[in-house]
């Protein structure tokens, strides 16, 4: 029987029960290959030849799949319908080469939708793996590939703290950025606006706002203080106003289009905060069931048949009148047609969100799709939109009014898309007539603010991403999950705020690689890849124009060194970092010793921090994102001990501490205590404060030795101490209520965790395999923390932490020590007689390169978009 092969098992499953017991239906579980997290994997110098590692875990997927085709000759590829779709096929066709001998069938089929007739059609419409796409894929993993693993190191080295950058994913940081630095430079203007209420000769009363003054027409500004405002008051109140003119217009609005993946994602944002990480794995599980289509597409155009099984769904629901005459047609506004698809929707409009069974989130986007789709297929709503005007009999001064009423509600029935940033909505204003005169009621003058730009959600980034042309479809779930994972952008209340170590690697890439981050540059280089896509491209020739100038750029900054790179972002970020101070002086100068200029420095956290240049005779500090004005240089001061010493907040180079009292000659050091992980300044408490500053605390004495056991917080986290033995705790706040049994037990599962060792100390982390053998570790040591491999030991930057230092970074550490130091990549095991062997070569020119030993992790280093 025909071996089919898709991605899933969830896809499998509903498969296999469409076909039935003349197929049989495997899953891949998603990528079976990878290109190996290491250096030499992208090979420009050889036409970008792409060393390709099947992953630990797709061995046993690729070994069930051969082992199934050995009875038949037949394989049919029926993973998703876009590039990556492609790609997986491709790589499953490539790594089951050695099973597919002569004789054997090889089948791409496609469907957009899980249903029994969209996957039987296609099992009759097979076709060859598009290469095209294959190539588009092939190009857009080098670069990303390229730019992570070749950038990355970069930022290691000349920018303490931070972590990787990424081809899109360093735009999409430079767009938060940029858009909190508009935020912080805005300067709020004052204006006013008068309203009145005026009655009908009927009792009815309606609200205008003022729009002429003095006889003439009001701008925004006209009236700036509450002076003016007061004075525009008085001049309504002493005057009589009659109705001038109404004027009322029919109007219609139509109905949006069906989703597509960004409008999805933007819509989900709005109506339910669903970051889009959450609403793509929601429209997956969908989409696998057999409910949605496919759900990655950038097309809004709709399949016949769906047009018109919505339309008899509209009419069998709510009545002929609800129906157009004609069905509606959507322009799909995709750029590179081949991997547009038709809209998301429901694969059957008779399925209304009351008829499913699924879970909240995935239930929540089914009732949404299915509203966005009935309702892009419904007529029109029609409404009549009213505006009066009222002035008094001198023409000085005059009010207007708007309103309107739905006559129709049309598709509004169903649907209206939701705003990002809410407006008032216009009521229906009471029956008047021009020429009546009206009676006054109350008149009251309103103070406003102009507002800053609104901080990106995830909905408007992906709009705005999306009008950039940067980026695609797919890949804008994992850019914002990756730029938050990496601690560049928090999320807040479904806002973006970019933390200090996103701000540094903007102003870096801004003024080292300006061209990469260039919003025209990415979506340019994206129409590119686009047209590799439609086959009108060479991916070779896009790499290798790309790679020519990206190399020539890192190696400007080969002998760059860290304080160069601080004085030029101080440069560079001086209007955000040291605004214009309101009495003239100088924004540089320390507002404490007076004496000291202000300037960036990096802490070993990565974090930044501004600082007195007399330290450390001034210490001086105050956060990257405030200004001398708004920082105080002592804190803020949460309340006093029991001895009546201030407990205060600072920030300092190392992020946010709590301190007892002030500096003196009897006390030079006072009481500190970092805020550990977790905590925020905003909620600490005096009494929270106290709790840290008494650390560590006692426990109290072992019940075995007698010896002392204190519990704390140290640099690797909470932990409890028993002499020179230390224990991890999992939780922060279990140092202050740990008591001794739950001490003892702590203590005793480190101790049985490092019996049979000696005195060896154990790792502080195991990162997991090297591709050559052996496993990566990261070891505590005298001089600090370092990765170890084998014989081969890199110490960690400055700045970098040893929980949080991944695999992908280990490897580029131990490769460049290994280089320094002329180690060798580990040899095969010597026999007992064998003579001392020579040190292996590299592989001379157009060789290709032996595959290694052991399969790099599937995770995607810092080469992801």
């Amino acid at each position: 029987m025909p071996v089919v092969v898709v991605e899933s098992p969830a896809k499998a499953k509903t498969i296999n029960k469409y076909l039935g017991p003349d197929f049989t239906v495997l899953a891949s579980y998603g990528h079976v290959r990878d290109l190996p997290a290491k250096d030499g994997s992208v090979d420009p110098e050889h036409g970008f030849e792409m060393l390709w590692e099947v992953a630990p875990e797709s061995k046993k997927h690729i070994r069930a799949i051969a082992e199934a085709l050995k009875s038949d000759d037949t394989l049919i590829l029926a993973t998703d319908p876009d590039r990556e779709g492609e790609a997986i096929s491709w790589h499953l066709k490539e790594a089951l080469q050695s099973s597919l001998k002569k004789g054997k069938n090889v089948a791409r089929v496609t469907f957009n939708a899980i249903t029994k007739d969209a996957v039987t059609k296609a099992m009759k419409e097979p076709r060859e793996v598009d290469q095209a796409l294959v190539e588009a894929y092939l190009a857009r993993r080098a670069l990303d590939y390229l730019v992570g693993f070749t950038l990355s190191p970069v930022l290691w080295r000349k920018l303490p703290g931070a972590k990787s950058a990424g081809r899109v994913q360093s735009v999409c940081l430079r767009l938060i950025v940029e858009r909190e630095m508009e935020i912080e430079a805005f300067k709020a203007q004052e204006y006013w606006t008068v309203k009145a209420v005026f009655r009908t000769p009927r009792g009815q009363e309606f609200e205008a706002g003022m729009v002429t003054l003095g006889g003439r027409k009001l701008a925004k500004f006209d009236i700036p203080t509450a002076t003016a405002a007061e004075l525009a008051v008085q001049a309504a109140k002493h005057r009589d106003f009659k109705v001038a003119a109404v004027e009322s217009k029919p109007a219609t609005r139509n109905p949006w289009p069906p989703f597509m993946t960004s409008t999805l994602q933007q819509e989900a944002s709005r109506k339910y905060g669903m970051g889009a990480k959450q609403c793509m794995n929601a429209a997956q599980r969908l989409y696998e069931a057999g409910y949605i289509t496919y759900m990655r597409t950038d097309g809004i155009d709709m399949a016949p048949e769906a047009v018109m099984a919505a339309r008899d769904e509209i009419k069998r629901r709510f009545g002929a009148e609800y129906v157009p005459e004609s069905p509606r047609m959507y322009k799909n506004k995709a750029k590179n047609a081949q991997e547009a698809h038709e809209c998301i929707r429901p694969t059957d409009m008779g399925l209304g969100p009351e008829k499913i069974r699924v879970e909240d989130d995935q239930r929540k986007l089914y009732d949404l799709i299915w509203k966005r789709t009935i309702s892009s297929q419904m007529a029109a709503a029609r409404l009549e939109r009213t505006a009066v005007d009222v002035v008094s009999p001198d023409g000085e001064v005059g009010f207007r009014a708007n309103g309107q009423v739905v006559l129709f509600d049309g598709y509004l029935k169903v649907y209206d898309q939701g705003r990002d940033d809410e407006d008032d909505e216009e009521g229906r204003l009471p029956q008047v007539m021009q020429g009546e005169a009206l009676a006054k009621g109350a008149i009251t003058p309103d103070q406003h603010f102009t507002q800053p730009p609104p901080r990106y959600t995830e909905a408007t980034l992906v709009k705005r991403m999306e009008e950039l042309g940067i980026g695609r479809p797919s890949t804008y779930a994992s850019i914002l999950t990756t730029i938050v994972d990496r601690e560049y952008v928090r999320k807040d209340k479904n806002r973006l705020f970019p933390e200090d170590k996103g701000r540094l690697v903007t102003a870096f890439l801004a003024n080292f690689f300006k061209r990469y981050v260039e919003y025209d540059f990415t979506a340019d280089l994206e129409a590119e890849l686009d047209d590799v896509s439609a086959g009108d491209r060479d991916y070779k020739d896009v790499l290798a124009r790309f790679w020519r100038d990206f190399s020539a750029a890192i190696a400007e900054t080969a002998d760059l060194r860290i304080g160069e790179v601080l004085e030029k972002l101080d440069e560079f970020l001086a209007p955000h970092l040291y605004p214009p101070r309101a009495d003239g002086g100088d924004p540089r100068a320390c507002p404490t010793c007076g004496t000291g200029r202000l300037h960036l420095k990096t802490a070993r956290s990565g974090g930044a921090f501004i600082g007195c240049g007399n330290y450390p005779e001034c210490r001086y500090t105050r956060p990257l994102a405030g200004d001398a004005e708004s920082v105080a240089s002592d804190g803020r001061v949460l309340g006093q001990d029991e001895n009546g010493l201030e407990i205060s907040l600072r920030a300092g180079r190392f992020g946010p501490y709590v301190q007892r009292g002030e500096a003196s000659e009897a006390q030079p050091k006072p009481d500190r205590a970092s805020l550990p992980k977790g905590w925020t300044p905003d909620s600490l408490t005096l009494e929270r404060a106290l709790a840290l500053l008494s650390l560590p605390r006692e426990v109290g004495m072992h019940p075995e030795d007698g010896v002392l056991v204190e519990a704390g917080i140290g640099r690797f986290g909470p932990y409890v101490k028993h002499g020179p033995v230390y224990a991890n705790l999992p939780e922060v706040e279990e140092v202050f209520s740990i008591g001794m049994n739950r001490a003892v037990e702590v203590l005793a599962q480190k101790a049985a965790r490092g019996r049979g060792r000696g005195a060896a100390v154990g790792p502080l982390k195991v990162l997991g395999a090297h591709p050559d053998g052996g496993e990566v570790q990261v070891m505590p040591g005298k001089y600090g923390p370092y990765v170890k491999w084998e014989k081969v030991n890199a110490t960690l930057p400055k700045g970098v932490e040893p929980e949080a230092v991944t695999l992908e970074e280990a490897l580029v550490l131990i490769a460049e020590k290994a280089g320094k130091s002329g180690a060798k990549k580990k040899a095969p095991a010597k026999k007992a007689a064998a003579p001392k062997k020579a040190p292996a070569k590299k592989a001379a020119a157009g060789e290709k390169k032996a595959p290694a030993k052991k399969a790099a992790p599937k995770k995607k280093a810092a080469a992801g978009e």
